[in-house]
């Protein structure tokens, strides 16, 4: 017998770890009941603080994502780790999975990993991440760490999503300053030089903090460069350090409140569009219309802005 949501939303809400398990992969998957189980789970969100983590590939951000996790758990904090991977072409799934990463944490009830598969999504996250995050937040994780694909230039959409976001770099990957993506740099609110044992990273560091000081933050906050080499766990606490610090302007100066009212009227509008196309696209009626529709523009018997206001006025949002 299924389980109702309602007994599903309580188990999520203390810890479960198979009950929050089944819930990501229903929203994953779109099933039916993902829907009322997070709107049941909605009034409990709100207190988690999520940290993106970011870069290009082989920066060492797994690692690093695993020992911040470590550093929060020594100080009794509940962990989320939300590891998103590209997209294995056979399966759908993710292609590094959380059963090959992070294994110190297998055994501990107050950390929570998922790796995610993007899916064909841009921007350096899953389609879902928003969701799970906010099942996070309900089940009790008081720091949820969210690790982007590392693809480079699309790695934008975390600043949305994240209060802060960690901007990892290494030296010797040629991704000298000048070298760098400009969206990549200026989402950044701290910089990571991981693997700071390495040569050049004193170069990389006086380029990077001489391009920083050429910005004039809006909100106050100044970037800093935290050296780290998370394979020996150092600089971890520094770093964790910096991101409290962080967390403290954020709140205080109504960024996190300007942030929080972006993300939602972003989000609400995602929302709509996607209820808007299931309306329009309804049934396999619709689905074959579409088809039958852009037959006629391709072939030039009809323009697109007449077969979009057909579907329109066939799904009654137009009249």
């Amino acid at each position: 017998m299924p389980l109702a949501v309602e007994d599903w939303a309580a188990q999520v809400r203390a810890g479960e770890v198979r009950a929050i398990s089944r819930a990501i992969t229903a929203i994953e998957n779109h099933a039916p009941e993902a829907e009322d189980l997070l709107r049941r789970l909605f009034p409990h969100t709100g207190k988690a603080y999520l940290t993106g983590v970011t870069g290009a590939p082989g920066t060492g951000k797994s690692t690093l994502v695993d020992r911040l996790a470590a550093f929060h758990r020594k100080n009794r904090a509940e962990v989320g780790v939300i590891a998103v991977d590209p997209t294995s072409p056979y399966s759908g799934g993710a292609i590094l999975g959380d059963r090959i990463r992070m294994q110190g944490h297998a055994s501990d009830a107050g950390t929570f990993i998922r790796s995610m598969a993007t899916r064909g999504f841009l921007g350096g996250l899953a389609g879902a991440t928003a969701e799970v995050a906010l099942l996070l937040d309900a089940a009790g994780k008081r720091h949820i760490l969210i690790e982007t694909v590392g693809v480079g230039q699309d790695e934008i959409d975390i600043v949305r999503l994240a209060d802060c976001v960690l901007v990892v770099l290494v030296p010797g990957l040629g991704d000298d300053i000048q070298n760098m993506k400009a969206g990549l740099m200026e989402i950044g609110d701290i910089f990571v030089l991981n693997k700071a044992d390495r040569e050049g990273a004193d170069r990389l560091e006086q380029q990077l903090l001489a391009m920083l000081s050429l910005v004039l933050p809006p909100d106050g906050w100044q970037p800093p460069v935290i050296r780290t080499v998370a394979t020996e766990n150092k600089g971890i606490a520094e770093l964790a350090a910096a991101v409290k610090q962080f967390e403290k302007h954020f709140e205080t100066s109504g960024e996190r409140k300007r942030k929080h009212l972006e993300h939602w009227e972003k989000r609400l509008v995602e929302l709509l569009e996607s209820r808007l196309l299931e309306r329009a696209l309804d049934g396999p009626e619709g689905r074959a219309r579409l088809t039958e529709l852009a037959g006629e523009v391709a072939e030039r018997k009809k323009d697109p802005f007449t077969a979009v206001n057909e579907i329109l006025k066939r799904s009654g949002l137009q009249s």
